[in-house]
């Protein structure tokens, strides 16, 4: 049967690889110089696998050299053989013809049967300043070379796009590390300027992005907290919890093999959110017995861990049953929801194994300082 596949794009070009990088500098030689070789040294690189350019540097050109000296004795301009080259050659539309239900360009052009290869040049001829007609032969020179079939452009510079699939075995940031690398191997020039495109792009921005992320979260976090129990202290209590849950998610990756790629800092962000949660309802409780029952501190988050163990069980079960799903799912887009899956589980087992005994710990440990600050 037939099963959608889910392709994303960002931002990047039509390739036979996933990710793609380009290359731009106005010298279009030095391009086609350092491009082959850059491509060459990643193909040795076990991180990166099908690597391919989109330079095609296989074409042909003919160089016409004028002999301004012939134009002049002969009396031919330079616009004059520019112009007649042009009209043999570049196609101009001379003319639109209208009928009553269509139109048609009037192309011209030198006639198809001469037209083909360097031979197409002997049947070009200029008008000298008397009208007389005179062979191109006789006023320039002219020898095929080499050129680009395609010259493409980034921000109006000539460019060229390589594109690559990961290795086996190896993240995204594997590949990108091992790019870099190997540019400052080969001494990179520095007029060619090198940026990643779609999804590679997006990851380095990502990573760039995911530790003020992370911080403006906790920051945020520590103040509405604060706000809420009129206390500088015990927010740190409720945020312990986030260290065992980052732990249980980096392990489930690693014994996953899977990469921190963005889907799986995505379920860091929320697994922050769903463990915070079993900090909140013990302290929560114990401040509420604290400051009106006239309970210890011992006492209070002695009963708040024995009282809030089910609830606190209860809702951790349901957001780890919800994500077992996503962890052991097959078939077309799994592996892009895997990521997020792995992170919860392995998040929300560490934590709710670790938090139940340090949570107190760190209760009656920042209770005890409170009190010696007081007195």
């Amino acid at each position: 049967w037939f099963q959608p596949v889910q392709e994303l794009s960002i931002e990047d070009r039509i390739s036979r690889a996933q990710y793609q990088m380009t290359l731009s500098t106005p010298d279009t030689a030095l391009l086609a110089e350092w491009v082959p070789r850059l491509q060459a040294a990643l193909a040795q690189r076990p991180e990166l696998a099908d690597i391919g350019s989109d330079l095609q540097n296989d074409g042909w050109q003919a160089y016409v050299e004028i002999d301004r000296t012939a134009a002049a004795r002969l009396g031919v301009q330079v616009q004059t053989i520019t112009a007649a080259l042009q009209n043999a050659f570049a196609q101009r539309q001379i003319a639109t013809l209208f009928t009553q239900s269509n139109q048609y360009r009037v192309v011209l052009e030198q006639d198809p049967a001469r037209a083909q290869g360097m031979a197409a040049l002997d049947h070009v001829f200029v008008a000298a300043s008397d009208g007389t007609p005179v062979a191109l032969s006789a006023l320039a020179h002219w020898s095929s070379r080499k050129a680009p079939v395609v010259v493409n452009h980034q921000s109006q510079f000539p460019a060229a796009t390589l594109s690559f699939n990961l290795g086996n075995g190896h993240s995204l940031g594997d590949a990108v590390a091992a790019v870099e690398e190997v540019q400052q191997q080969l001494g990179w020039p520095l007029s060619i300027e090198s940026r990643f495109l779609g999804a590679a792009e997006a990851f380095r921005a990502s990573l760039s992005n995911t530790l003020w992320l992370v911080l403006a979260a906790v920051v945020v976090m520590y103040l509405v907290l604060g706000i809420l129990y009129e206390s500088a202290i015990h927010p740190i209590t409720i945020l312990s919890t986030l260290p065992s849950a980052t732990v249980g998610a980096l392990l489930a990756l690693l014994v996953s093999g899977r990469a921190l790629d963005m889907v799986a800092v995505i379920g860091i962000v929320l697994l922050i959110g769903l463990v915070k949660k079993n900090g909140i309802m013990m302290v929560d409780f114990a401040l509420e017995a604290e400051r009106h029952e006239r309970l210890s501190a011992r006492a209070a988050i002695h009963r708040a861990a024995i009282l809030r163990f089910r609830p606190i069980l209860m809702t951790t079960l349901a957001a780890l049953l919800g994500a077992l799903p996503l962890m052991l799912a097959s078939g077309s887009g799994a592996e892009l929801r895997q990521p997020l899956g792995l992170v919860m589980v392995g998040g929300l087992l560490v934590s709710q194994v670790l938090t139940l005994y340090t949570t107190p710990v760190i209760y009656l440990f920042f209770e005890r300082i409170a009190q010696r600050r007081g007195r």
